[in-house]
Parts: C-alpha cells; sequence; structure tokens
C-alpha cells in the first residue's frame, strides 16, 4: 500500500490541495497526517474540513505543537507564533476543537511503523529531529515502545531527510532526491522526516511530502508545485503577521 505522508500543512490550503492531488496521481491509497494542520498559514477551518474528512476515511493523525497552542493559546504575548495561536483559535469551530483536542502524541500505522510529529522520544517535548543524535534518541524510544517498529515518520523540522542503521549499529543520514525511491527493507530501522507541506524553509517554495509503499519497501520525498502567491495573500488577507506571508514567497 502506498501510504502519503503529510507534516507541518500550517494552514496552507494551497498546498495541501496541491499535494493531495499529486499524492493521488502517483497512486496514494492512504494519508497519513503527521502534525501541526494549523498554525501561521491563513485557512485553518478549510485544512481541518479536509483533514477530517481524510480522517474519517481512515487517515491517521497526530497532534502538532501548533496544533496543541491553538486549542490554548497564551494571552497577550508579543511572540509572532503566539499571535498566529490566538488567531487560529478564534477561527475554529467546535467540531475542529474537539478533532485536535483527541488526537494522541503519537500513533502506530501498522504493526512495523510509528508516526509522531516531533520525536518519538518524549513526544509531548516536541524535541527536533535535525541530527543525527536526535534521529538515534527516536528510532531508540520506538523500539523501546516495541521492538517490532522498524519505521519512525515525523515531521517538525521543516526539511526531508531519512536516517538509518547500519549492521554495525552506526546512523547514517541520507539527503533523499525529490521523487526518487529509495529501499527502505526493514530488516533494518529507519526514521523519516517528511517535510513541510505547507511552509518550506529551504529556500524553495515546493510543498513537501513522503510517499511510503510498505508492499515495495521504498520511500519517495516529493516536492510540489503550488499557488504559493495565493497562500501568502490569503494570510495578509487575515491581518496575520506579514512575516508569514514573506516566509511563503521566500521557501524560508
Amino acid at each position: 500500500m502506498k501510504i502519503a505522508l503529510f507534516a507541518d500543512i500550517h494552514a496552507n490550503r494551497q498546498a495541501l490541495d496541491a499535494c493531495l492531488a499529486h499524492a493521488r496521481a502517483q497512486g496514494a491509497e492512504q494519508f497519513a497526517l503527521l502534525g501541526d494542520m494549523v498554525g501561521y498559514g491563513g485557512d485553518p477551518a478549510a485544512v481541518l474540513d479536509t483533514v477530517m474528512e481524510l480522517a474519517a476515511q481512515g487517515a491517521p493523525c497526530v497532534l502538532g505543537n501548533h496544533d496543541a497552542a491553538a486549542l490554548d493559546p497564551p494571552l497577550d504575548s508579543p511572540l509572532l507564533g503566539d499571535q498566529s495561536a490566538q488567531w487560529t483559535h478564534a477561527q475554529l469551530a467546535p467540531r475542529h476543537s474537539g478533532f485536535l483536542a483527541d488526537l494522541p502524541l503519537a500513533r502506530r500505522l501498522g504493526a512495523s511503523a510509528l508516526l509522531v510529529h516531533a520525536s518519538a522520544d518524549d513526544p509531548g517535548q516536541w524535541h527536533y529531529v535535525h541530527d543525527a543524535g536526535a534521529a538515534e534518541r527516536s528510532m531508540a524510544a520506538a523500539s523501546a515502545i516495541d521492538p517490532a517498529i522498524r519505521y519512525v515518520f515525523c515531521g517538525h523540522v521543516h526539511e526531508q531527510a531519512l536516517y538509518f542503521l547500519t549492521p554495525t549499529a552506526k546512523l547514517m543520514r541520507f539527503v533523499p532526491q525529490p521523487g526518487v525511491p529509495v529501499p527502505v527493507p526493514p530488516h533494518r530501522q529507519w526514521l523519516a522526516v517528511a517535510g513541510s507541506v505547507g511552509q518550506p524553509r529551504d529556500r524553495d517554495v515546493r510543498a513537501m511530502y513522503a510517499l511510503f509503499d510498505d508492499g515495495a519497501a521504498t520511500i519517495a520525498f516529493h516536492r510540489v508545485p503550488y499557488d504559493h502567491a495565493a497562500a501568502a495573500a490569503a494570510v495578509r488577507a487575515a491581518g496575520l503577521p506579514a512575516f508569514f506571508a514573506d516566509r511563503l514567497e521566500q521557501g524560508r
């Protein structure tokens, strides 16, 4: 089965729609949502309506830190992220809040995979898996949950990366090429960072997601063009800080 892994949508409806269409064209049969559906972007309700529809069709979802912040935003904070959380909170209908409130921090995907927004190592602390050491801690935490877990799928760092353990237990990082399937045989342990659907930060404005084929034991990391100008316009129309719109236009 081909499973599309979506992380860090960040209320970017245009990017989500583009990635959904691309993944379906690639043969995706299932979707998994790796957290941060909202925050920063101008269309949280529309994005959550789509995510909730996917969930109703069987897509597993986990909670992200921006989702949690939107449920209980800090008051009177000068931080831009907190201001986004305050605005997002006001946009959520009870059905949206109830959906987010019920999401787990981690969730199994079949017998051999674990979904988490940040790290499987104390997921509620939102540790960034940005290097080999953090990846090794996350993979070890997943193995402590169940040695049968061979794959950890996460987001949070807004980049795409693949880590694996060699037969000598040395952790290696692999930088994927867009659209090229990478063999990920289950006799090794793997951690894949799916990248950000809605807010890329590598100076490339294209959206990101990953497609895991559990039957073929491969994963492909994709980049998808979308109408980032329209997404930036939605941020400005919402009255959110212009910085969030600038990021979408510059991929940073």
